[in-house]
């Protein structure tokens, strides 16, 4: 059994919150931390002079609301947004939290994913602790 479980969860895709968390608590010891996390793909420097002020806090706060919202049913499992590219976001989160599981959806891929190779791909490749992949 794990003992503190990481879910990467991509709002902005079709995601099954509840599957991913129902899995997580079954492979979950007692005791066992579950946490959901949203990585903020950063804006692009030449992009960020058109974007409205104060327009970075706002989407931040609608995605911690749709995250807070997604995980509202399920007990002992934290949600946490942050900033960054989102593979390796992820695994820089799961190693300084001190995972031991990764539960990660995975799509069929497009043909963008067979040059750059998916976020589940790259986790799965680079992690230090064990990756549950969903399909």
């Amino acid at each position: 059994m794990y003992t503190n479980i990481l879910i990467p969860v991509a709002l902005d895709h079709e995601h099954d919150v509840a599957k991913s968390i129902a899995i997580g608590k079954s492979l979950s010891a007692e005791g066992g931390k579950i946490t959901a996390l949203h990585v903020i793909e950063s804006v692009p420097g030449y992009v960020e002079p058109y974007l409205p002020a104060g327009h970075a806090e706002e989407m931040q706060a609608h995605l911690a609301e749709q995250l807070n919202a997604a995980v509202s049913g399920a007990d002992g499992v934290d949600a946490a947004i942050v900033h960054g590219h989102s593979s390796n976001t992820i695994l820089e989160y799961a190693e300084a939290q001190g995972c031991d599981l990764i539960i990660i959806d995975s799509h069929r891929p497009g043909l963008q994913d067979f040059f750059l190779g998916s976020t589940a791909a790259r986790v799965v490749r680079h992690a230090h602790c064990a990756v549950h992949v969903l399909r």
